[in-house]
């Protein structure tokens, strides 16, 4: 992950004790007492977030949450998960495509879904539990088929399925939510269900197993935890996620499941994921568009013994920040490895009116596809970033934007200033392009990730099924 070089300036200066106005003037350029102020506040969030690098390059976090390595949504206590090749897939070496994940005891549940509206039965079912209240022992996912526009049969055979998953874990029908991922107008072959849900077989160490059952045109798995401190007892969160394609903001996430072993009362953990999912898998656009089967599910299982945890409490914000923390890092993985892509691209606004402005506008400049296809051509055309910032229609004031690529300011109060083209076309040749766009009207900051648009993405895309 990329530091922000310029909010780290201003911690350390504010470790030193310096007041806004001389942080200001100790800034390269120097800015008032004002922007300064709106900069500090920026970049405190931005730490509370976790979004700076530690000196050998990698993400660092507070200094009550660590790294477990290797993790995934098995670290976390009284979790196992199991995956077997049941053939809906094409064959290959170590494929997935059902797997189930399951917790030893009774666990919280918060989601959230898909806002197309074209839904999978398979989301329709797991929002009914999870929005009914009901406590979940399990998750059945696979890959390869999505479940979705197959009419009633849909819910029929997803039902069918949770019940084969719950007979094989032991638990009732309705404590066992669904993910499917796939191709869209095929039903779920229930045949091979019938056979080979019976027959996986579960272990603590088989998260990546599980992760691998979830991905369909991604090259890799994407699997993350970290443990934390909450109420004087460590608690682990981990998890994974799929998607590559079909990827554009609002719940575009495809699928997504965490685990943790704190207690967390329900309504907080789903106020939690919420608010996650609206800085991270939303802020993620690969192609533009909406998948029909967006899932993030977040189950907490209470084993690692802490008081239950709710809105309030004084390790609330330590939890949020860790559930953050994994959701933006699988976010920024999911967009890296967008179909065909070759670089990812962050874009961060700040100085916006608000919040809602700035990652709107970071939207805009992510899913922009002259953004995307400029940066696979490798082409510094900066006018393209200030149209994507302007067609998002916030407020703004031209003449204080500024622009940045990779450190390298390109545009100040709104127009092109002296830089080296070499330098500029360099950084947009490097695996990570970071495009920082500074209005200075407020003190509004957000983030958004993309990646190039590319010959091969098209390529794949247009015989997807055949």
């Amino acid at each position: 992950m990329q530091a922000l070089p310029r909010y780290r300036e201003v911690l350390r200066l504010l470790d030193e004790g310096m007041s806004p106005r001389e942080i200001g003037q100790a800034l390269t350029p120097p800015v008032t007492r004002q922007r300064a102020s709106a900069l500090i506040q920026q970049a405190q969030r931005a730490k509370t977030l976790g979004l700076f690098e530690d000196k050998i390059g990698d993400e660092s976090m507070s200094s009550d949450m660590t790294r477990v390595d290797p993790g995934g949504v098995t670290s976390a206590v009284g979790f196992s998960a199991g995956a077997i090749f049941a053939g809906i897939k094409t064959a290959g070496e170590d494929k997935r495509d059902i797997g189930l994940l399951f917790s030893d005891r009774p666990c919280a549940v918060a989601g959230t879904f898909s806002q197309n509206s074209v839904l999978s039965p398979s989301v329709t079912l797991s929002k009914e539990i999870v929005d009914g209240g009901h406590t979940v022992r399990g998750v059945l996912a696979n890959s390869g088929v999505a479940n979705c526009a197959v009419g009633e049969q849909g819910l029929v055979d997803a039902r069918e399925a949770t019940s084969l998953a719950a007979a094989r874990l032991g638990v009732d029908t309705d404590e066992v939510l669904i993910a499917s991922t796939g191709i869209i107008g095929v039903e779920l072959p229930m045949a091979l269900m019938r056979e080979h849900i019976p027959q996986i077989e579960l272990a603590d160490d088989a998260g990546p197993d599980f992760a691998a059952a979830i991905i369909t045109t991604d090259t890799h798995t994407k699997e993350i935890a970290v443990r934390v401190t909450i109420g004087g007892v460590t608690v682990t969160i981990g998890g994974c996620a799929k998607g590559s394609g079909m990827i554009h903001p609002n719940m575009a996430t495809m699928l997504s499941f965490l685990t943790t072993d704190a207690a967390v009362e329900k309504q907080f953990l789903q106020e939690t994921l919420s608010s996650a999912v609206k800085l991270s898998f939303n802020q993620i656009d690969v192609d533009g568009d909406q998948s029909t089967n967006d899932t993030v599910l977040l189950l907490a299982n209470g084993a690692a013994g802490n008081s239950p945890l709710s809105a309030g409490d004084s390790d609330a914000e330590a939890f949020a920040a860790a559930i953050g923390y994994i959701t933006r890092w699988l976010a920024r993985e999911m967009a890296r490895d967008g179909e065909g892509a070759q670089t990812l691209i962050e874009v961060t606004v700040e100085g916006a009116k608000s919040d809602d402005d700035a990652r709107n506008a970071a939207r805009s400049v992510a899913s922009s596809l002259l953004v995307r296809t400029a940066v696979y051509g490798r082409d510094p055309n900066w006018g393209r970033i200030l149209m994507a910032v302007g067609k998002s229609q916030i407020p703004l004031d031209e003449s204080k934007i500024q622009v940045f690529v990779n450190d390298i300011q390109i545009v100040d109060e709104g127009k092109a200033i002296s830089f080296s083209v070499t330098s500029v076309v360099a950084a947009l040749g490097e695996p990570e392009v970071r495009f920082r766009i500074s209005l200075n009207v407020g003190d509004g900051f957000g983030e958004a990730w993309g990646c190039d648009l590319t010959e091969e993405y098209v390529i794949f895309n247009s015989a997807y099924t055949t």
